[in-house]
């Protein structure tokens, strides 16, 4: 009996594990996000949230990322960048490494924009300056760092590198140059660059076609794709945004890829070729500027319109682009999907949850948790969603099962 009793214990406590999942990197653990995660809890969020643990991290709109009982995340304050680590569960400070950066603030806060990479025992961050810094994950300790905008001679964007390295075998992709520079994780060494070029402000995002991988980012002027090992080349397509901000990540299911930009430029469907991809359809519905849409059971869910209006959370199609529902006055916040349900976080630090359904946004819960503003998506990871604002307020709201 005792033994019995033993291996049932086991086996419940292997499910519950089951249903957790990390954050590692940007849009969490596929890339688009999504997260498997079950077993998470709204009841109790409307009537008196449970705040696992909060945290000052300075001036920027970084994501959060979470692996192994770690959470990472930047800020800037004072002169300087700092990139930060806690405990993923309690919130205690492990460790932080500072360096002198400008705040960087033409036509908004400044502060930091990109979000760090974990990657095992190595975390890896790439400054709007280009400073690319590669951590040991356990003590904080420096293993290598560079200025990767200096070695490659490629130019700044007005608003500097925002998108988080992509860890693709050995090699670190980033979105540096006309189409990206491709560095060996182990040292920094640059192992391929692109032309001289601006590059955009999505981070890489890996996707197979045809029996090939490749990677997409939006350059200033274009979406495109290339060999992640080689950077050859393999397709663009010309997305011409205001200002070259080409800043949402691109969308790919099959087939078919949606880009969405801001400042009225919109979205359009394409299906991916033997060449240049084709364009099924565009439209001014979703104008993603900031955070990308997420696809689910073959609808976009996603914030319309720029930060310098009141934003709409939308779902639309993703065959056609037809609008199904529209939700005004919620920002320019950011939403992911868990378990059939959206986690959104308002421009206004509301968070709510609601059915993810194309009949319309009916939250089942919601509590205020952060003052605006809340560029940032949440990060949803073993039962705690972790929020910040731009002033680096981080609360970290508890929903584990009970």
């Amino acid at each position: 009996m005792r033994r019995t009793t033993a291996l049932l214990i086991s086996a419940i406590a292997a499910s519950s594990l089951s249903l957790a999942d990390d954050w590692p990197h940007f849009r969490g653990p596929t890339r688009n996000g999504v997260s498997v995660e079950k077993g998470w809890r709204t009841e109790d969020l409307s009537a008196q949230p449970k705040i696992a643990w909060k945290a000052q991290v300075g001036l920027g709109f970084s994501s959060i990322v979470v692996a192994d009982g770690r959470a990472a995340t930047a800020g800037h304050a004072d002169g300087k960048d700092t990139v930060f680590c806690f405990d993923a569960v309690t919130g205690k400070e492990l460790w932080k490494h500072s360096y002198p950066a400008e705040l960087g603030d033409k036509f908004f806060e400044g502060g930091t924009t990109g979000t760090p990479t974990l990657d095992g025992a190595r975390l890896f961050w790439l400054s709007r300056w280009g400073d690319l810094i590669c951590f040991e994950v356990e003590s904080g300790k420096v293993v290598w760092q560079k200025n990767i905008q200096k070695e490659t001679e490629a130019p700044l964007p007005m608003w500097g590198f925002t998108g988080a390295p992509l860890v693709v075998g050995n090699l670190l992709v980033l979105n540096v140059g006309e189409a990206g520079v491709g560095a060996d994780k182990t040292d920094g060494k640059v192992v391929w660059k692109s032309a001289p070029k601006d590059a955009g402000y999505s981070t890489p995002l890996p996707f197979e076609f045809g029996g090939a991988k490749l990677v997409m980012f939006g350059n200033a002027t274009n979406y495109l794709a290339v060999d992640p090992m080689t950077g050859k080349e393999a397709w663009r397509f010309r997305w011409v945004t205001q200002y070259g901000v080409n800043a949402a990540d691109p969308i790919v299911s099959g087939d078919r890829v949606f880009i969405s930009t801001g400042y009225s430029k919109g979205g359009a469907l394409l299906q991916l070729g033997a060449d240049e991809p084709k364009q099924l359809w565009k439209t001014k519905v979703l104008r993603t500027q900031l955070n990308a849409a997420v696809l689910f059971d073959g609808r976009l869910y996603g914030v319309d319109g720029d930060t310098t209006d009141k934003g709409a959370l939308k779902c639309i199609e993703f065959a056609t682009g037809a609008e199904k529902w529209s939700q005004p006055g919620f920002g320019s916040g950011g939403v992911i999907i868990a378990d059939g349900k959206l986690i959104a976080l308002s421009g206004d630090g509301e968070l709510f949850i609601a059915p993810v359904s194309p009949e319309g946004f009916k939250p089942t819960a919601h509590a205020k948790v952060l003052g605006p503003k809340c560029w940032t998506a949440p990060v949803l990871a073993n039962g705690l969603v972790y929020c910040r604002n731009s002033r680096g307020e981080i609360v970290v709201v508890d929903l584990r099962a009970k």
